[in-house]
Parts: structure tokens; C-alpha cells; sequence
């Protein structure tokens, strides 16, 4: 009775929303923009005497996933790698949910590895999807390739006091029902729209370098209230070049709304959000005429929509390392030969191969790369007005608010710099692990994850609020 009556709610409040509902997911809305309006944001803090940490919490040994908050609630996708719960041992993909007052662990939701071995789900890198969530319900990619609803306050399921719980509203097997062969993990963070979720569904290559299924969809539309299918597409196909890790962007055009998805085979798929109708393509590895030769990329990062346009930078593997990529900026609304304007692009040894999705707040694009370097452009022209030397390699993407941006890196440092148009740091501080998740911020509280350890900061917070939670 129980489940019946959640999947009711679950009906009655995806039937009630619509456009382009503020849910909480990567980059904080539909548009993947991460500048939060988030005021009285700590622009220091020292992890060792605890000043502005307010709480910290364990996680497993890797995480990729989050921080993403809503409902009071913290959620982090993360590994096994330090079990929480005595009965759940071995690798496994976790997602965390936390209180987001004092960091207690208020449940966690478990998933086996796929039998068939590391290359769809490789070893100890737990949940690689950041989660989308709305109302009574949280929706991610799982590490078995399935596209999970579940309850964001279910029951406790198991005995003797463990925080592993389940209440699963729905599931879509991606590899058992539509046949879907993930490289490495499957790593699409839900874009959540009315009563629709849109994914990548990670179709890639197999074991042996080829993509096994090219007829699976890799975009997706999917029912939100009963994970029902309502469209899905193929490209690219047999042109993948290795993996589809990135994530859907939502466009709200005075023409009409559109969703794009990031490509394996380094171009841009634009569709009707209803129908599934493909509206354009746009090529990424397009040559830039007098620009250099460059190598193929794929689009890894998610791409974001902002002051009118559509900011997307090519990516690769980053076990394959940096390299000259591309930062493109579009205006959708504008058609040129079917495809969309091309207003500025910046590349070459000026911006390489990056994992980050740009951030745009008061005519600045701050796009980091995986080189390490933050750029920030002019948002017009595409100027650089300045950079900044993390000196690590960066994979998640910055967030800009209060006048500040912070951005994580490989190194676990976490650099906070003055917004605007000339550089300015205001700190960094070394965190203990790697960076691989892009910081969020809500209620004047800063989230930033780390490999092992989820950090709540807040101006003002001081040490005795600083102990880890269990």
C-alpha cells in the first residue's frame, strides 16, 4: 500500500509541474547554469582549526557525483569504499543522502557491480551520476546502467539499525531493455523538465574498441512519474569515438524549447523536449578557419545555456591528458544552414580538452580546462580577460556566487576568486583529496565533495561544528 501511494504522489506532482522547473540537479537548474543568487558565502576557511567548516562527513574513497541539495537533504554519489553499513560489504555504488543541518548519514541506496565485468562498470568508482531532485523523488544513473526514481525519505529496509534503505518508485534498464553497452560507467547526470527526465544513456564502445550496439538510443526522454519511455534516439550511432559521459541541456527559446545532448562523436543533438523531432546538429570538431589543426574530441561536459547562449566545450578521457580542444558559443535561436549561429570559439593552445561546464554570470564565461587552467572570457566576444593557474588538472565545473567563484582540483585544493573581470584570489585551501565534483551552494551554505569527505562550510561557522559526522 505503502509504494502504491508514493508512486501516486510521485504522479500527481510530476502532472502538476511545468516549463522549466527549478529541481535541484547538476548546475543547479535546467539550463546547467552554476551561478547560484546564494549570498554570506565563506571566501576562507581553514579545515584545520575548523573556522567555516560547519560539519564534514565520510564518504567512500571516490566520488564523482554531487553535492546536490533539496528537501534539507545532501546527496553524493560515491563507492563502498568505506562501508557504512556492517551488512553491505565489497565494491558497490552508493548514493548518500545527509542531513543537511549537522552532515548525519540519513540513508544510502546500494547497487551491485554488473557481472559482465570493468569495462561497463569499473572497479571503485561507485555512482557517477549526479542526481536530479524534486519533490518526493531523487532520479540518477546507477552504475549497472539503469536510470533509478527512488524515494528522497524512504524507510529504513534493513535490521539492526544499518542506513541502507529502498524504496524504489520505478527503474528503466537501460542494458536489459534497450540494449545499451556502456564504456567505463554510465555517468549522465538526469535533466528533470515537467513531467519529463532526459538522459545520455552512455552507449559506447565495448571491449574490443567498437560500439557493439550502434542502434541503442544514447538520448533519451523518459516519463517521470512511471519511468515509461517516450522517445529515444540512436545517434551517433556506429561514430562514437570511446564514451558518452555528458548530460542533456534544457533551452527555453521564445521559438520554442529545445534539449540538447552532447555527443560521443563531438557534435551537439538538438530535439523537440516532446516529440523527439531533431531540430539541428552542430559539429564541435569543425575546423576554425586560420585556427590549427586539432584533435577529435567528444563532449563530456555538459553544456549550459545562458544570457541566449549555448556554451559547450569539446572533452575526452582524461586518462588520455590534455590537449587543444574548444569552447563554442552559439546562439540557438538563430539558424544559419540548419544548425545554430556560431558567435565566437576559442581553442588551440587558448583552451584545451575540459571535463568543466562553463559558468556565465554578469557577461563573464568562466570556463575551466583540463590543463588546469580558469579562463574567464568576455561573454560577447569571447575575449579572454584573464586566468587563473590551478596547477592541477580540473574535472568538475566552477560555481559562481556572491561576488565569488570556486573551483576544485585534482590536487583537493579549492580555489575562491573574486567574480568580475580582472583576477583576483581570495584563497585556496587544500582539502586533503581530489576535487572531481563541482561545489554547490544553498541556504548560505557552501557544499564542496571530495574523494573521501563531503564539506559544509558557512561564514562563521567554527570549530566545535566541525567534528565528522558518523
Amino acid at each position: 500500500m505503502r509504494r502504491a501511494a508514493t508512486g501516486l504522489l510521485l504522479a500527481l506532482w510530476a502532472g502538476g509541474a511545468t516549463g522549466a522547473e527549478q529541481a535541484a540537479m547538476l548546475g543547479g537548474g535546467p539550463a546547467r547554469n552554476n551561478a547560484s543568487p546564494e549570498r554570506s558565502l565563506p571566501s576562507s576557511l581553514d579545515p584545520a582549526s575548523g573556522r567555516n567548516v560547519l560539519w564534514t562527513a565520510e564518504l567512500g574513497t571516490e566520488a564523482y557525483a554531487g553535492p546536490v541539495v533539496a528537501g534539507g537533504k545532501v546527496f553524493v554519489g560515491t563507492n563502498n569504499g568505506r562501508p557504512r553499513d556492517p551488512k553491505v560489504q565489497g565494491d558497490r555504488g552508493v548514493v548518500m543522502a545527509f542531513a543537511a543541518g549537522d552532515g548525519a548519514l540519513l540513508w544510502q541506496s546500494v547497487h551491485e557491480k554488473l557481472e559482465v565485468g570493468r569495462n561497463q562498470d569499473w572497479p571503485q568508482q561507485g555512482v557517477c551520476s549526479t542526481p536530479a531532485v524534486s519533490g518526493p523523488a531523487l532520479y540518477y544513473l546507477s552504475n549497472r546502467g539503469e536510470l533509478v526514481a527512488l524515494a528522497s525519505d524512504p524507510p529504513r529496509s534493513g535490521s539492526g539499525g544499518g542506513p541502507s534503505r529502498s524504496d524504489r518508485l520505478w527503474g528503466l534498464d537501460l542494458r536489459g531493455q534497450l540494449g545499451v553497452v556502456a564504456h567505463f560507467m554510465t555517468a549522465s547526470s538526469p535533466l528533470l523538465v515537467g513531467e519529463r527526465i532526459f538522459a545520455v544513456t552512455g552507449n559506447s564502445i565495448d571491449d574490443h574498441g567498437k560500439v557493439a550496439a550502434p542502434k541503442a538510443p544514447s538520448f533519451i526522454a523518459v516519463d517521470r512519474a512511471q519511468g515509461k519511455l517516450l522517445w529515444a534516439d540512436a545517434s551517433p550511432g556506429e561514430a562514437i569515438f570511446e564514451g558518452q559521459w555528458g548530460s542533456p541541456v534544457y533551452l527555453d527559446l521564445a521559438a520554442g524549447a529545445q534539449v540538447v545532448f552532447p555527443g560521443g562523436d563531438g557534435k551537439l543533438y538538438s530535439f523537440d523536449p516532446a516529440t523527439g523531432k531533431r531540430l539541428w546538429i552542430f559539429d564541435a570538431n569543425r575546423p576554425v578557419p586560420g585556427g590549427p589543426a586539432a584533435e577529435r574530441g567528444a563532449l563530456v561536459a555538459t553544456p549550459v545555456f545562458a544570457e541566449g547562449r549555448l556554451f559547450a566545450a569539446l572533452g575526452r578521457n582524461p586518462d588520455l591528458g590534455s590537449a587543444d580542444g574548444r569552447l563554442w558559443a552559439l546562439d540557438p535561436s538563430k539558424l544559419s544552414g540548419g544548425e545554430p549561429t556560431v558567435l565566437w570559439s576559442r581553442g588551440g593552445r587558448d583552451f584545451s580538452f575540459s571535463l568543466s561546464s562553463p559558468v556565465v554570470a554578469g557577461g563573464v564565461v568562466y570556463a575551466a580546462d583540463l590543463a588546469g587552467f580558469l579562463h574567464a572570457l568576455d561573454a560577447a566576444t569571447g575575449q579572454e580577460l584573464w586566468k587563473y593557474d590551478a596547477f592541477a588538472a580540473v574535472w568538475g565545473s566552477p560555481l559562481v556566487a556572491d561576488g565569488k567563484v570556486y573551483l576544485g582540483d585534482e590536487d583537493g585544493d579549492l580555489a575562491i576568486l573574486k567574480a568580475g573581470r580582472s583576477l583576483e584570489k581570495l584563497a585556496e585551501v587544500n582539502l586533503g583529496d581530489a576535487i572531481y565534483t563541482t561545489p554547490t551552494a544553498a541556504q548560505g551554505v557552501l557544499y564542496v565533495t571530495t574523494a573521501r569527505k563531503l564539506y559544509a562550510l558557512r561564514e562563521g561557522a567554527g570549530p566545535k561544528a566541525a567534528a565528522a559526522k558518523p
